[in-house]
């Protein structure tokens, strides 16, 4: 019975890549504006998740009592000189939202003005709307004093950041740079379950910070957290070791991305490894309060890293390889002459 859903779920992703590839054909074209707008408000948003997580790392999301001003003030115009301690966390991390609504708009303004890619705008206005939406978490986080807003709100960030990035490589050059290249071939794998793989690996990072979310702000679920930790490790290191080791489509792919997730995943264990030691046991009170903070803020952006790096390698999987053609398994003996 499972097999068919990840089957469904490998024809919707195929059909989004390549729905891209033939409208380039007739209409597109790379905009090298458009597509540093994008990376831009990635980049931003990176920056924003970055401190969410010293704000629930400090505990001051209720630094500020109020929302959407800021003690009375508009937000844009409260004193530099009052930002101190938990209030410079939350305030920052108000204005810096405020910097990547307005980036996300430009984002989608410049897609309905260059890009020509139908199911690119809608994509565009997902993220509009996710913009504003988290706004609104963020507020009635504060307002409704209800931890669950900020379950929400920190698992939407990381599904928002992931968008944003897809949206940057859709818009990149290599995106259009779609070059077929052969190969001799020398043994089979269907790339199907390359993409199967490369699917499953990026849904079980996502459902891991959903987990590390409901740890953060809770206390609770521990047990699904260090699950899906194994599966998460797991799965990058299959991932890994089929895209190195195979030849033919792959290898437009590259290897950067796939080291890079590997080199993430090792700094994510020994990350886990000191957050589990600083907040949930005993020898986590001789720790500095600086250190504390900075290992759980680290760990939070090093898994939004992890999320879209496998976002975007599946993308590319996706992209470069042909579902009904087989992927090339590369020959690693030696060649005896």
């Amino acid at each position: 019975m499972v097999t068919p859903t990840f089957q469904t779920s490998n024809q919707g992703l195929s059909y989004f890549c390549f729905f891209g590839k033939f409208g380039m054909q007739q209409h597109a074209s790379y905009s090298p504006w458009l597509h540093r707008t994008a990376r831009l408000t990635a980049g931003a948003t990176f920056l924003l998740i970055v401190i969410g997580g010293i704000v629930t790392s400090t505990d001051s999301g209720l630094a500020v009592p109020d929302w959407p001003t800021t003690f009375g003030y508009n937000m844009f115009l409260y004193p530099l000189s009052e930002m101190v301690g938990g209030i410079l966390y939350e305030h920052s991390h108000r204005l810096m939202g405020s910097l990547v609504g307005m980036l996300t708009i430009a984002l989608f303004v410049l897609i309905l003005a260059r890009d020509s890619r139908k199911w690119l705008k809608w994509l565009g206005l997902a993220a509009l709307v996710a913009v504003i939406v988290q706004g609104v978490l963020g507020g009635l986080r504060v307002t409704q004093i209800n931890r669950n807003f900020a379950i929400v709100h920190a698992c939407l960030a990381q599904a928002f950041f992931a968008l944003l990035c897809g949206i940057a490589w859709f818009a990149s050059r290599d995106w259009w740079n779609d070059k077929t290249e052969t190969a001799a071939r020398k043994g089979e794998v269907p790339s199907s379950s390359l993409r199967r793989l490369s699917l499953m690996t990026t849904c079980f990072i996502y459902v891991q910070l959903i987990f590390g979310a409901v740890l953060r702000h809770t206390g609770s679920r521990l047990d699904a957290h260090l699950l899906f930790a194994f599966l998460v490790a797991l799965h990058v290191f299959l991932l890994v070791r089929r895209i190195l080791t195979t030849n033919g489509e792959t290898e437009r792919i590259g290897q950067p991305m796939p080291l890079l997730l590997l080199g993430l995943l090792a700094v994510q264990l020994m990350l886990g490894t000191g957050a589990f030691f600083a907040k949930l046991t005993a020898f986590g009170q001789t720790f500095a309060e600086a250190l504390t903070v900075t290992i759980t803020t680290a760990h939070v952006a090093v898994g939004a890293l992890m999320l879209v790096s496998s976002f975007v390698l599946t993308l590319k999987i996706y992209r470069f390889t042909d579902a009904h053609r087989p992927v090339l398994v590369r020959d690693l003996k030696p060649t005896s002459y």
